[in-house]
């Protein structure tokens, strides 16, 4: 183990800090590797593997490369739950996990829920298992986003219907939900300077970015569709672009929904918003 972990130092030298490092070693070795917390901690000698070997040093070469550390173990934690992701989805943020919770609390013990633009399946997974006796529907417009959700759909063992539909162009049929919950995409192109490196080179851009002369796009088209597809005082939630949240509750206002509620993440910055039909 000792060797293992000083080959891993060895080789990300310098490239990250202690804290992050730490989090790198312990994931390699206890993920990837399939070593047991405890002899990662005491440091228990493992026997020779060089298959282990080269796994490792193939995740190395992914990690100095710039990619997330998600996508080279393949999972990531999420609302108490494991997710597969891989560049097909989005890794699946904090503040994210916070929008869930709202949902969560805000649920009864029944009702009929549709996240749009699931990716991973991140929110409709964790709703469906957090809510038990709630029919869930994620959809999404690529068909690898949507294999990863189901995967994850498997993996923690829940009951989401996923469905390959584009927002933009939603079929004319009845739809009945009274909850929709949204992460459309929403950094402007105009952001993408201050965006990470490695967010910018592995994470799929059609999930992140909008163009800057219509950054609202999805959220007008997903307003719009709510007004025929909620039931009676169903509700809506987004997680938003901070620097769009007036204009966030300006279009919802315009579109007939009332009882708007902003709400700000972890980081004091206005992500969430909440409104009622």
């Amino acid at each position: 183990m000792k060797r293992l972990v000083a080959f891993i130092d060895d080789s990300l030298k310098g490239r990250f800090d202690a804290l992050e490092l730490e989090t790198i070693k312990r994931a390699l070795c206890t993920e990837l590797l399939g070593v047991s917390a405890l002899s990662y901690y005491t440091k228990d000698e493992l026997p020779p593997s060089a298959e282990r070997d080269l796994r490792l040093k193939a995740a190395l070469d992914r990690l100095k490369k710039g990619e997330p550390l998600q996508y080279v173990i393949g999972s990531t934690p999420f609302c108490g739950l494991t997710f597969r992701v891989d560049s097909r989805v989005l890794i699946p943020r904090p503040e994210t996990a916070e929008l869930v919770e709202w949902v969560a609390n805000d649920s009864g013990m029944n009702g009929t829920l549709l996240d749009i633009g699931t990716g991973s399946g991140c929110i409709a997974v964790s709703l469906a298992h957090r809510l038990a006796g709630w029919r869930v529907q994620g959809w999404d417009i690529s068909d690898g986003a949507l294999e990863v959700a189901r995967l994850n759909n498997v993996q923690n063992g829940t009951n989401v219907e996923f469905s390959k539909v584009d927002i933009l162009n939603v079929p004319e049929q009845e739809y009945r939900f009274d909850v929709i919950v949204s992460n459309p995409p929403y950094v402007m192109d105009s952001e993408k300077a201050q965006m990470e490196k490695t967010v910018l080179d592995y994470e799929p851009h059609s999930a992140l970015f909008v163009s800057d002369y219509d950054p609202l796009l999805f959220y007008r088209a997903i307003a719009v569709f709510g007004k025929r597809a909620l039931n009676k005082d169903g509700r809506i939630y987004f997680e938003i672009n901070p620097l769009k949240a007036d204009s966030m509750a300006a279009l919802l206002s315009t579109e007939g929904y009332h009882d708007i509620e902003l709400r700000k993440d972890i980081y004091g910055k206005q992500r969430m918003i909440k409104a009622i039909l």
